[in-house]
């Protein structure tokens, strides 16, 4: 009788579990990484900074530098929000902030707080024809936020010939609006910056503990996935664009006051440096990644890169144009990092 051949017991290793376990501490740590990588950037200007002028790190100088993008901060927090969705930016932002301004300059005769309202009322307004625009009928956001920013600017100039209109400082109200800007709060902190804080707070309370949030996550990640999953992306999409124009009008109002002058003019070049310093933070313009505070950390790091530049004797034309060559790397670096992970679109 022939021996059965017997089989060697198979041996399980642990190199696959190690490996696996290896893998995720890896992508733990790069998660990390990549979420702290613009307070890392912020961290290194900051160096290069105190390097350059050992008055980069005075309180003054701080305090200057942080009022001097407390205003985009506010809009690039509302702007945070069409990115995330995947409608990368709107253009209209320019005309919106001018919008808000000049209607709240206009309305003063009706008392200070009622001017406030009609200067959101307006802003928000144009914010809701984006939204309905872009989110319902499904048009390209960069055509369509271009002709409303367009058509905006042209019928300020009509309405009001082409002329600025200035607040009435002999009144309680016009005299209110004129100092807004520089106001403080009891214990001296600027109300711009207070305003900022709060915008930043409701930001990212919306998006990270709210179902709006993870709808608006989803919509930007994977829209046609939240369609069909019984999520009403139009609405979703259109509460992006109105809650950008809500910070964009806030931003618009504390620009007319700083200028003293409502114009047609007032917000030229928010939009682009907005959406810059929302990629610089992070928010990917695919959508569905990115955080408020990465914004707040891409708001920073420009605030940064301005006063070294300017410490280094880099005019206001050459810092345009560095900002132009930063916000082409951001993207190029985000679009690599998406390929990488499989996400890309393109």
């Amino acid at each position: 009788m022939n021996d059965i051949p017997t089989q060697k017991p198979i041996e399980l290793t642990s190199t696959p579990l190690l490996s696996t376990s290896r893998l995720i501490k890896t992508n733990h740590v790069v998660h990390w990484i990549s979420k702290a990588g613009i307070f890392l950037l912020v961290a290194i200007l900051i160096a290069a900074g105190r390097t350059l002028s050992p008055d980069f790190l005075t309180p003054d100088n701080l305090m200057n530098m942080l009022l001097a993008v407390t205003l985009l901060g506010i809009v690039s927090v509302g702007v945070t929000f069409i990115t995330y969705s995947g409608n990368y930016v709107d253009l209209s932002i320019p005309s919106m902030m001018a919008l808000s301004g000049i209607v709240t300059v206009v309305a003063m005769p009706l008392g200070f707080v009622a001017a406030l309202i009609c200067g959101m009322f307006a802003g928000t307004a144009l914010g809701a024809v984006n939204g309905i625009a872009v989110g319902y009928i499904r048009l390209n956001p960069i055509i369509w936020t271009l002709a409303s920013g367009s058509i905006t600017d042209g019928l300020i100039r009509w309405g009001f010939g082409g002329n600025q209109v200035y607040p009435n400082e002999a009144t309680q109200a016009g005299s209110l609006m004129l100092g807004l800007y520089a106001d403080r709060l009891p214990g001296g902190l600027p109300v711009i910056v207070a305003i900022l804080i709060v915008l930043v707070l409701i930001g990212w309370f919306l998006m990270n503990r709210t179902s709006y949030g993870a709808k608006l996550r989803l919509v930007g990640s994977a829209y046609e996935t939240a369609r069909m999953s019984g999520i009403n992306v139009r609405s979703v999409v259109a509460l992006a664009f109105i809650t950008s124009a809500v910070a964009c009008s806030i931003g618009g109002i504390l620009l007319t006051s700083l200028n003293k002058v409502g114009a047609s003019y007032i917000g030229s070049g928010y939009d682009f440096s907005s959406i810059t310093a929302v990629v610089i933070g992070g928010v990917t313009l695919n959508g569905g990644r990115g955080t408020v505070l990465g914004a707040v950390g891409g708001v920073i790091v420009i605030g940064l890169l301005r006063n070294i530049m300017t410490l280094m004797g880099v005019g206001a034309f050459g810092q345009v144009i560095v900002q132009g060559f930063i916000f082409i790397a951001a993207v190029g670096l985000n679009s690599y990092s998406l390929r990488r992970s499989g996400r890309d679109d393109s």
